[in-house]
């Protein structure tokens, strides 16, 4: 800004002159009253500046405006239309007329500036700190809109105390009481509109998102408030882009060229709307993704929206928008305007080209105002109802109502100075202000405790920060089906109430197309259901990350898990991982097949072993059955019965008892059966070689020698299942399994060493039996075992020998199948190489089973031998 100051030091007759302050001057609109509020507004959208002589030798050629600001010069003839509504009311100001200045700061400091000084000297030459005494009483200031011009209007006012009311700018830092005391506004502070537009992202769960801001204190401050909260909600920025206040095609290229390479589908847009518009304009021409804009008050709802040709780029847009009121009487109001009834309206004749297209005719000099001949001429005939409500808004108030609600403060403030009685004054000794002469600190103080009530129905009041707290809108716009355009209000955001409260949804708007339609995502990683974690990528925004399967054994539970949770020992974490299940307990089941079939077995052996028993119990006087030592086949068949049932007892949850005592039931009968069978082998042996003449054999042969044998093999067994059971026996656990849904319920048999050895006893057992047997072999068939017990201890002993890898290599239930496999089948070799054939002789062959037949073959097999 370039101020041109003259001064001369002394005039013709002597007297010191004040120093006065060069400025081009403003073209004012005015009203005469008793008393005067002045009106900064930026009426016009652009400044166009003259170029400045680079040797600073002459003043600078006077600014000029360009385009009306359809909404803001709206806003102006909300506030004319308020003044003269209140010089009609008899009961808030009588016997004042309020009357008015306007100032057009053409969205401009240096205008809203130079306004600022015009209106405090009283007249067109600025006087720093001096007011024409002809001047009318000036009460105080409304205006001006954009926070960037109501700023330096604000330190300028401040140093004399001018109360100062802005209807549209809400830089946080105009709260400060210290560096502004005397501005007050009736629009919500950009700080909660910040609050608004984070919950707004948040409740559509977009945490992914480009920024940009225009290139002045609104922009920038408010855009970094927006940073901020934004870093605290976990919401991340893409880029980051501040609009260039000159725009051109150059100039904005660069902007949009991020915004199209950007994966963001969210762009907040913290912005001025005539910022924004040529960058909108500018990227409707390309293609770009889909985006969702979202905008705050300065540019929702503008006319940005009532050109067609962007509507493909703004179909979707949300925003915050200052509340809609109701004004009774500003919709007959405007219509009723026109150039050639309100002369003195400077702005109107301009409006009016703009709104038509169309110039007037210069009333004086016959010529028009344009400069191509072939322009339509204003006729003055147009129908202000035609227009379109971006040029004409007649049914939604918002900055218009803010303004109207700005000079009811003013005008309320007013009341109450003047309406003061003596002894009950706010000020000194409770006097109150001179009503002819009052001061700029006094009035200030009426309107900070100003309570309004306007004809709208509507009360305002300012708190201590001379911020109105009201609704801000939340709106969406969209093209309906019919080929219109149409604002939504779906929400509001309420500044009082508490923070968790703001938020109001009118659940009965779907601003999503239908019922039921769901928001476009705007994230940067797709979130992560539960049984994932989230993992960082290097380099990038924490809202960029992988998804990462828990490990066996943890868990997430929600969306988006920072951690995986580990479950308890006797959980698991299952196939998707998002819920720890309790472990099964595995075990070798009477329910289950395997179990079922074994048992099966197990039990027809038994019965099958019984069945034998009885039998040779029955033909115990016959001689197949006396051959060969009656009694050690009664307690063979019985040690194998036990065998068969033992087996019974691998199956079916393992239980301490159970654990304790299967392996030394086991081991006492096999060995008990083992022993039979070797004593059976032995006195085979015996009989034949005590035969020979002179043969010393003969005093073994008998009874005695087989029982000697059965019960000292069977003892040492016994004495080993003893030891086993006095210092480590065995007992259940539950181990992990391979299959991380289950344990494994099993036996641990205590001391690995007393069952080697029980094994190993066992196997001696066999193998001496199955050495003897081998040797006895070819003895009289009529008399002689040994070759059924070679055969019966070589499948023993071919069984067992198998069953140490199987045993080592097989894990869970399968172990126990395996071991009673093993027994069952041993048992079985046993039972069937011994006792079949004699039982085939005595059902099948009753002929043989004489004494005559025996002693024949066994003659003719000696003789032979």
């Amino acid at each position: 800004m370039v101020l041109w100051a003259t001064a001369s030091t002394v005039s013709s007759d002597g007297r010191p002159l004040p120093c006065e302050l060069s400025l081009p001057n403003v073209e004012m609109y005015s009203r005469e009253g008793d008393v005067v509020f002045g009106i900064v507004s930026s009426v016009h959208e652009e400044t166009i500046y003259p170029s400045i002589n680079s040797m600073f030798t002459e003043p600078p050629s006077p600014r000029r405006c360009e385009r009306i600001h359809s909404e803001f010069y709206q806003s102006v003839l909300a506030m004319i239309f308020a003044i003269s509504e209140i010089n009609s009311i008899p009961d808030l100001l009588p016997n004042t007329t309020l009357g008015f200045q306007i100032y057009d700061s053409c969205f401009s400091e240096l205008g809203a500036v130079q306004g600022t000084l015009q209106l405090l000297s009283g007249g067109k030459e600025t006087v720093p700190n001096y007011r024409r005494p002809s001047s009318p009483k000036l009460v105080g200031f409304i205006g001006d809109g954009p926070s960037s011009e109501a700023l330096p209007m604000a330190r300028i006012l401040g140093l004399s105390r001018f109360p100062q009311i802005s209807y549209v700018a809400a830089l946080p830092i105009l709260s400060d009481k210290i560096q502004f005391p005397s501005f007050l506004r009736t629009v919500t502070s950009a700080n909660f509109q910040v609050d608004g537009l984070m919950k707004m992202l948040l409740l559509f769960g977009w945490t992914w998102i480009g920024i940009l801001v225009s290139n002045n204190d609104h922009g920038l401050q408010g855009s970094q408030m927006l940073r901020e909260e934004a870093a605290k909600n976990d919401i991340c920025i893409e880029f980051f882009e501040t609009l260039p206040t000159q725009s051109s095609r150059a100039s904005l290229a660069h902007a949009i060229d991020i915004v199209q390479r950007s994966t963001a589908r969210v762009v907040v847009c913290y912005t001025y709307v005539i910022d924004i518009a040529p960058f909108l304009k500018e990227i409707s021409l390309k293609r770009i993704p889909e985006k969702i804009w979202i905008g705050i008050t300065s540019w929702v709802p503008s006319k940005v929206f009532s050109w067609r040709d962007m509507w493909h780029i703004l179909n979707g847009t949300l925003g915050l928008a200052v509340h809609r009121g109701d004004i009774p009487g500003l919709k007959e109001f405007l219509y009723n305007i026109h150039p050639l009834r309100d002369t003195k309206d400077i702005f109107m004749k301009t409006f009016w080209e703009q709104a038509f297209s169309c110039k007037w005719m210069n009333a004086f000099n016959g010529t028009k105002s344009g400069e191509k001949d072939e322009q339509v001429l204003c006729s003055g005939t147009e129908n202000l109802e035609s227009l379109d409500a971006s040029v004409l808004e007649v049914n939604d108030f918002r900055f218009s109502f803010s303004a109207y609600q700005a000079i009811y403060a003013m005008s309320q403030a007013l009341h109450d100075l003047l309406h003061c009685k003596d002894q009950e004054g706010p000020f000194t000794i409770g006097t109150c202000a001179d009503p002819k002469d009052f001061q700029p600190w006094q009035i200030l103080h009426y309107v900070k405790n100003a309570r309004t009530q306007s004809s709208a129905g509507s009360g305002l009041y300012f708190d201590a920060s001379g911020d109105f707290r009201s609704f801000l809108d939340l709106l969406y716009w969209h093209i309906t089906s019919n080929d219109t355009r149409s604002f939504v209000t779906w929400g509001t955001y309420d500044v009082s109430a508490p923070n968790h409260l703001r938020l109001v949804i009118d659940k009965n708007v779907s601003i999503w197309g239908g019922k039921g339609s769901q928001p476009p995502q705007s994230v940067c990683s797709k979130s992560c259901d539960p049984g994932y974690r989230k993992s960082a990528i290097t380099g990038r925004p924490k809202c960029c990350f992988s998804c990462v399967s828990c490990p066996d054994g943890s868990i997430t539970n929600q969306t988006d898990s920072l951690d995986c949770i580990k479950c308890p020992n006797d959980h698991w974490s299952g196939t998707e991982k998002d819920r720890c299940i309790a472990k099964q307990i595995d075990f070798l089941s009477y329910e289950e097949s395997l179990g079922f079939i074994l048992a099966l077995i197990s039990i027809f052996l038994f019965f099958n072993a019984a069945g034998i028993l009885g039998t040779f119990i029955s033909y115990r006087h016959t001689p197949v059955v006396r051959a060969n030592n009656l009694h050690l086949s009664y307690i063979l068949l019985f040690a194998l019965m036990m065998c068969f049932l033992c087996s019974l007892v691998f199956i079916g949850q393992p239980s301490k008892g159970t654990c304790m005592v299967r392996q030394v039931i086991f081991g006492i009968s096999f060995s008990l059966a083992v022993s039979c069978v070797m004593a059976k082998t032995v006195m085979v042996v015996i009989a034949f070689r005590a035969t020979k003449p002179n043969s010393k054999l003969r005093r073994w042969i008998g009874s005695r020698l087989s029982y000697i044998n059965v019960l000292v093999c069977t003892f040492i067994e016994v004495i080993i299942g003893v030891i086993w059971l006095g210092t480590s026996p065995g007992f259940p656990e539950l181990t992990n399994s391979t299959d991380n849904w289950k344990f494994t319920a099993q036996c641990n048999e205590g001391s690995i060493l007393m069952f080697c050895c029980m094994l190993v006893f066992m196997g001696i057992l066999a193998c001496v039996s199955f050495g003897i047997a081998f040797l006895a072999r070819n003895l009289p068939d009529s008399f002689n075992e040994a070759k059924f017990i070679t055969f019966s201890m070589l499948v023993f002993v071919s069984v067992w020998i198998s069953f140490i890898p199987a045993y080592l290599s097989t894990k869970g239930k399968y172990l126990v199948a395996v071991e009673i496999f093993a027994i069952l089948s041993s048992g079985a070799g046993l039972m069937y190489c011994i006792f079949a054939p004699k039982i085939y002789i005595i059902f099948l062959k009753p002929e043989m089973n004489t004494k005559e037949v025996l002693v024949k073959k066994a003659t003719t097999s000696m003789c032979t031998g």
